[in-house]
């Protein structure tokens, strides 16, 4: 993995390159924006969980309510970095 490159698996079992565009804390909880290269427009936001063994693994978000919390939170942060 490159510094900000990852590899995920889609529900096939296909390898994914993803780029991480950024890493963002919402209600103390880390939540992961990756997209493919050349594709923000397709942006997946992920939370950053981590097992019993401190290993980090990036989980779907479920919640609506908690996925849009993290994409309003996401937005205005690119806005800030935008001025």
């Amino acid at each position: 993995m490159e510094d900000n490159k990852i590899i995920l698996l889609d529900e096939e079992g296909n390898e994914m390159e993803f780029e991480i565009i950024m890493t963002l804390d919402v209600e103390g909880v880390e939540y992961a924006i990756l997209a493919q290269e050349g594709d923000e427009e397709s942006a997946v936001v992920l939370r950053m969980d981590y097992d019993a063994d401190g290993e980090l693994m990036l989980v779907p978000i479920e919640d609506d309510e908690e996925y849009e919390n993290v994409v309003s939170a996401y937005e205005v942060l690119a806005e800030e970095e935008e001025l």
